[in-house]
C-alpha cells in the first residue's frame, strides 16, 4: 500500500508551484483531482502550462513534468451550477484542497479556508501565493523571476559584471516543496487529533508564499550580510567565499580543452590538493594561500597557479588525480548528458509514463523504496476524467 492511498486532493492549480506539490502527493498514492477551465474552442483551455511549449514530443515540458498521475476535471467556475459541483466534490470527497489562483479568488467563490472549515472541519486547505495574505504586496503579480528578484536571489547569482536568474523555476519549486511537506505534516496532525467527538480529526490552513519559501533558501547570504555587512559577491560558477571551488579550464595546452568542477572544503583537503593534484606541496605553505579567507581574497593569483598545471593535463588525467586524492569533482553535463548519466542508469532511476504522445521517460520519485512504491500513471488530457467524477457524485 502506498503511503497516501485513500487520500483525495482537489487542486485548483496552474503553472508550477501547486502542480509540483500535488504531483508528489500523487506519487505517494493520493488521488489528485486537478480542476481545469474548459477549452473555449481556441485550443488553449486547461492549465496554461499545457501551452508553454511542445518540446515533450508535442506536449508541454512543464506540464509533463508536474502533472502525471492526476485526474483532470473541467468546470467553468464562473457558472454557479459548476461551482456547486466543485463544492460538492470537496465536501464529499476531499481531504486536502490546494489552490494557487489569483489572491482572493478562492475566497470569492466560497472556497476559502474559513468557509470550507466551517462545514468540513477535517479539511486541510493549502493556499499558495506569491507574497502571502496581508501586507501591501498581497495582490501584486508574482512570477518566478520576480520572486527570485524580490528574495535577493538574483543579486547573489551571476558574474561580477551581470546578475542572473536561476535557469529553472526555483521560486515555484521552493514553494511547491514547502506546500508538499506542510500538507504531509497536516495529514499527520489531523490523524493525531482524532477523537470520539472528532472522528475525522481537525484540518488546518496552510498559507504559503513563494517569497517566504525563497527567503528560507537565502539563509546563508542573509546571515553572511547580517547587521549591514557586505553581501557575498557574485562569483559565477565559483563559490562566493570558498576557493578553490568552482569551474576550472583543463587541457588547453595539449589540444583537449574542457571544463571541470571541483571543490575543497577544509585545510586538510587544500594540503592534499597541492601535494597530490598540483604536485606542488610547497604551495600549501604559501602565506598568500594558507587559509581559506586568504585563498578567496587572492583567488586570481591562485587560479593562475592552478591553470598553469591543468592546462598541460587532459580532463581524464585531472579527474584521475582528483579521485585518487579524494577531492570532490564533477563534469559539467548538458541535458543530453543528464538523460544518459551512468549513475542514474545504474540505480534504475528512469521509468516511463503514458501520455497522448506515447510513453515518455520519467524519473522515479526521489526516495522510492521499490518500483511498486510509487504511482506513475499517465499525464491527463484536458477534462479526461470529468464524466467519471461527475458520475461518482451522482450527476447524470
Amino acid at each position: 500500500m502506498r503511503p497516501l492511498e485513500g487520500i483525495t486532493v482537489v487542486s485548483l492549480e496552474h503553472a508550477i508551484a501547486a502542480p509540483f506539490a500535488t504531483r508528489q502527493l500523487a506519487d505517494l498514492g493520493a488521488r489528485v483531482i486537478k480542476v481545469e477551465r474548459p477549452d473555449s474552442g481556441d485550443g488553449k483551455g486547461g492549465d496554461f502550462a499545457r501551452h508553454y511549449d511542445t518540446r515533450a514530443r508535442g506536449l508541454s515540458s512543464h506540464f509533463v513534468w508536474t502533472n502525471r498521475s492526476k485526474e483532470s476535471l473541467c468546470l467553468d467556475l464562473k457558472d454557479p451550477e459548476r461551482l456547486a459541483i466543485l463544492k460538492k466534490l470537496i465536501l464529499e470527497k476531499a481531504d486536502v484542497v490546494v489552490q494557487n489562483l489569483a489572491p482572493g479568488a478562492a475566497s470569492r467563490m466560497g472556497l476559502g479556508f474559513e468557509a470550507l472549515h466551517a462545514v468540513k472541519p477535517s479539511l486541510i486547505v493549502c493556499d499558495i501565493s506569491g507574497y502571502g495574505a496581508g501586507g501591501s504586496y498581497e495582490h501584486k503579480k508574482a512570477y518566478d523571476l520576480l520572486i527570485q528578484s524580490e528574495a535577493g536571489f538574483v543579486s547573489t547569482t551571476g558574474s561580477a559584471d551581470e546578475m542572473a536568474k536561476a535557469g529553472i523555476s526555483i521560486a515555484d519549486i521552493a514553494a511547491g516543496m514547502y506546500a508538499y511537506t506542510n500538507i504531509l505534516a497536516a495529514l499527520i496532525e489531523r490523524d493525531k487529533t482524532k477523537s470520539p467527538t472528532s472522528p475525522y480529526g481537525t484540518g488546518r490552513h496552510i498559507d504559503l508564499s513563494m517569497l517566504e519559501a525563497m527567503t528560507e533558501w537565502m539563509g546563508f547570504p542573509l546571515y553572511y550580510a547580517l547587521d549591514g555587512q557586505t553581501p557575498p559577491p557574485r562569483a559565477g560558477a565559483s563559490h562566493a567565499t570558498i576557493f578553490p571551488y568552482g569551474s576550472f579550464d583543463v587541457g588547453h595546452a595539449v589540444g583537449s580543452p574542457s571544463i571541470l568542477m571541483l571543490g575543497l572544503q577544509n585545510e586538510r583537503e587544500w594540503r592534499i590538493f597541492c601535494e597530490q593534484v598540483l604536485l606542488q606541496p610547497l604551495l600549501a605553505l604559501d602565506s598568500r594561500f594558507d587559509t581559506n579567507p586568504k585563498r578567496s581574497a587572492a583567488r586570481g593569483a591562485l587560479r593562475a597557479e592552478i591553470d598553469t598545471v591543468f592546462a598541460h593535463l587532459t580532463a581524464d588525467q585531472v579527474v584521475e588525480r582528483l579521485e585518487s586524492a579524494g577531492i570532490a569533482n564533477a563534469q559539467v553535463r548538458d541535458m543530453a548528458g543528464l538523460w544518459a548519466h551512468p549513475q542514474l542508469a545504474a540505480r534504475g532511476a528512469w521509468t516511463t509514463v503514458a501520455s497522448t504522445a506515447g510513453d515518455l521517460p520519467a524519473l522515479w520519485p526521489v526516495g522510492r523504496r521499490n518500483t511498486t512504491d510509487a504511482r506513475m500513471d499517465a499525464v491527463p488530457t484536458i477534462g479526461e476524467h470529468t464524466y467519471k467524477i461527475l458520475a461518482e457524485l451522482g450527476y447524470p
